[in-house]
């Protein structure tokens, strides 16, 4: 069963979820829906960065590195969602310029 089929069983049910249920489901929905979104990002990606006829190996090279670059990001954000714990971004400091 998806996670997605999970959480609509169980806001349909009548019955409460405990928080620690609620949690366990909201995190399950979070990696499947990051998992699906990252294997569409990289099955476009791979489209994209693929070698043509008329590309040089000087565009090739470019066109793998920035095909590196993508990839990280993906998998950093299959890790983040995978994570027990929701990250949080670092915050932002303002000085006053008055």
């Amino acid at each position: 069963m998806t996670a997605y089929t999970a959480a609509y069983r169980a806001l349909t049910r009548g019955r409460a979820l405990r928080p620690d249920e609620a949690a366990a489901l909201l995190a399950a929905v979070r990696k499947e829906y990051a998992e699906e979104l990252a294997t569409a990002v990289e099955r476009d990606l791979s489209g994209k960065y693929r070698r043509t006829a008329t590309d040089t190996d000087g565009s090739f090279r470019r066109k793998r590195r920035d095909y590196g670059a993508a990839m990280r990001v993906v998998n950093r954000f299959r890790f983040l969602a995978a994570s027990p714990s929701l990250p949080s971004s670092p915050r932002q400091r303002t000085r006053s310029t008055s």
